[in-house]
């Protein structure tokens, strides 16, 4: 389940370390939370995490991805270490991993989840 830009497909939770899985777990929370299509978390270079949901306004529509990045930003984050997102989607949207390379560069790892926690995808963000 891997792009060819991608060099992990692993879908095992359990070989994500602690400080991984608890951005997967937050990312969920957030998503049944908020009853939206998706949640995510990241966590930037000091070890704060950022957790969001989809933002669905008329006016203003981000996926939980991006608009997490937006909070570490706004936040004074200068770098992401890793970023989740728990979604019924199979794979992840170009515009998310650039958000997420845009502030934490090609190498930071991306995780995808499914509703139910299970880790579906693991990709670096370039």
């Amino acid at each position: 389940m891997t792009d060819s830009t991608d060099s992990t497909d692993s879908t095992d939770t359990a070989a994500l370390d602690a400080e991984d899985r608890k951005i997967v777990t937050l990312a969920r929370s957030a998503r049944a939370r908020n009853g939206v299509a998706e949640g995510a978390a990241v966590r930037d270079e000091t070890g704060r995490t950022y957790v969001a949901g989809t933002v669905a306004l008329e006016s203003l529509k981000l996926s939980a991805l991006r608009t997490a990045v937006a909070m570490a930003v706004a936040s004074g984050a200068t770098s992401l270490e890793a970023a989740a997102v728990v979604s019924a989607a199979e794979t992840l949207a170009d515009e998310d991993r650039a958000a997420v390379r845009d502030l934490g560069g090609p190498e930071t790892p991306v995780f995808l989840a499914g509703p139910d926690g299970t880790l579906r995808l693991r990709v670096t963000a370039g």
